[in-house]
């Protein structure tokens, strides 16, 4: 017996062939953000062959963009948020400005209407939040102050597009019908930013004393499975609700849901237990990007499309790098968050749908915006990759100031400690007890934080970084003390550790026999796990018998 089995259909078909095309990309030494587009290319309504449900793949998508805004809300607390809104606020509200004014530019020059020109231009304005933080991610930028500033930036740009889609349709009536006037336009505003207000409020009050206790209880059940089920429950239901209940958009209500939780011990573990499902359903929303694409928009205005991707490319990136030079942050900083923004992603979509959709704006304007979307994205790797590039070579690797090099080694050996959560806090505090100096490297900025506190010379970044590794002078350290519970990646800094100093003691962390074996293999000393630790300790207790 047959079934109909769309959803099940998108959602295999999308991730194999993503996987497939991603595996081409990645061995081409292409971003596989490029594999996954064409993926989509390639199961779309314009190719031949099997035609995937465009409808449930975008859909699937937003689940994508709400779980990448919980994990960044995760790692994005309110403090950060504030310190950047001086710069963010303005420069965000600039830069969506100067980009709509050169979209209009473009409509005008194709013999558009104005208000056709305005949709158009706003859809350029805004960039992606699942490609920017995925490019911030990739180059361990996440918790720099550049991005900081770019994820400020974002949310800025994210509130804009929430009152616009609301505006919008009034303006449009107004447009189309000939009457009414700007006061008709007060109350929608009026109401939608109450609404995020209230929203905003409801969270900070009520979220931030509900969520973490529920958390926290259900972490003392011992449930591994019920704890998954409640971050995810967080999430959704977060994001759901303040679409529902306060017309904010999904992305919006789960990055803030994120940042509630961040501020808990758990954060961490609740980032661990989402991974998984966020990096599967990133790939779904690159693959229903590409299946928007139709190919024929190249050849028919290839020019248009030129433009329209400059206007993305370099126009908003020379607007952006402008108003941070303007603010007097450095030029390094300027560059960060031009690239970052350099592309259009998810709300850029729904403006050119909703454009076509109130027939203010011709069907050939949404394909110009596809396209410039798609291109913006298949460039954006690597015009970060150059930014990230030039300034490494220009000099500096963190943030943070490294270990003074020419400082004179303590009497007692150094010890270098990778990761300083629940597990490398409680060595942190051991060896401050006894004296020794160490150095912390550590990608979350609380952590680093606590770190510095208990007295640690502290690397922001992530240790799988050749560099950042190589910033800890391991040459000059006693032991490696390896205390992150990700053993994928303890496993690639205690095989880079090995390879770069072979007589260097290595101390490792596991969860499992595997993993106890897979990091001997790789050249750890000693590995500890917890659970044979914990019994060893209780049948200690037994004495003789």
């Amino acid at each position: 017996m047959h079934h109909e089995t769309p959803l099940i259909g998108t959602i295999v078909v999308g991730l194999v062939v993503a996987f497939i095309f991603g595996a081409l990309a990645q061995r081409l030494r292409v971003s596989p953000v490029a594999g996954y587009l064409f993926a989509g290319v390639a199961v779309g309504p314009f190719t031949p062959g099997f035609v995937a449900d465009r409808e449930l793949a975008l859909e699937l998508a937003e689940l994508g963009v709400i779980l990448l805004m919980f994990g960044v809300g995760l790692h994005f607390s309110l403090r950060d948020l504030l310190s950047v809104r001086k710069i963010a606020v303005p420069g965000a509200i600039v830069q969506i400005t100067a980009a709509t004014l050169m979209g209009m530019g473009l409509a005008w020059v194709l013999d558009w209407s104005m208000l056709a020109g305005f949709f158009f231009g706003l859809s350029l304005s805004v960039a992606s939040t699942v490609v920017l933080l995925r490019a911030l991610q990739a180059h361990n930028l996440i918790e720099t102050e550049r991005g900081r500033i770019a994820t400020g930036w974002l949310i800025v740009e994210d509130l804009v597009m929430v009152l616009a889609l609301v505006l919008l349709p009034a303006i449009a009536q107004m447009a189309n019908d000939g009457d009414g006037s700007p006061a008709a336009l007060l109350w929608p505003f009026l109401l939608t930013a109450g609404k995020v207000a209230g929203f905003i409020a409801f969270v900070l009050i009520v979220g931030r004393r509900v969520i973490p206790w529920v958390l926290h209880w259900v972490a003392h059940t011992g449930s591994r499975e019920l704890f998954r089920l409640a971050v995810l429950a967080i999430a959704l239901g977060v994001a759901f609700g303040a679409a529902k209940l306060f017309n904010v958009s999904f992305a919006l209500g789960a990055f803030f849901a994120g940042m509630i939780l961040g501020e808990t011990r758990l954060s961490q573990r609740a980032a661990e237990e989402t991974l998984p499902l966020r990096d599967a359903f990133a790939v779904l929303f690159f693959v229903s990007v590409g299946m928007l694409f139709n190919p024929t928009i190249l050849i028919e205005r290839p020019w248009s499309v030129l433009t329209t991707v400059l206007i993305i490319v370099v126009g908003k990136s020379i607007a952006a790098y402008a108003i941070v030079r303007l603010f007097a942050h450095p030029h390094r900083t300027a560059l960060t968050v031009a690239a970052s923004l350099a592309q259009i992603g998810e709300f850029s979509f729904i403006l050119a749908g909703l454009g076509v959709g109130l027939g203010v704006m011709p069907e050939d304007g949404r394909d110009l915006i596809l396209a410039g979307a798609i291109l913006s994205i298949l460039l954006h790797p690597f015009i970060v990759s150059v930014i990230e590039r030039e300034r490494k070579e220009a000099g500096g690797l963190s943030e943070a100031p490294a270990p003074a090099s020419s400082a004179e080694e303590a009497p007692n050996p150094r010890i270098v400690l990778v990761g300083y959560g629940r597990v490398g806090s409680l060595v942190g505090a051991e060896l401050k007890a006894r004296g020794r100096p160490f150095t912390v490297i550590e990608e979350r900025g609380d952590f680093a934080d606590a770190a510095r506190n208990d007295g640690a010379d502290v690397i922001v970044g992530n240790a799988v970084d050749d560099k950042v590794l190589q910033s800890a002078r391991l040459a000059t350290a006693a032991k490696l003390l390896v205390a992150i519970p990700e053993g994928y990646d303890a496993g690639q800094i205690v095989q880079k550790a090995r390879a770069s100093h072979p007589d260097l003691t290595i101390v490792a962390r596991a969860h499992s026999e595997e993993e106890v074996e897979h990091l001997n293999r790789l050249g750890a000393h000693n590995v500890i796990m917890g659970e044979r630790e914990i019994a060893t300790k209780m049948v200690s207790y037994l004495g003789a018998r």
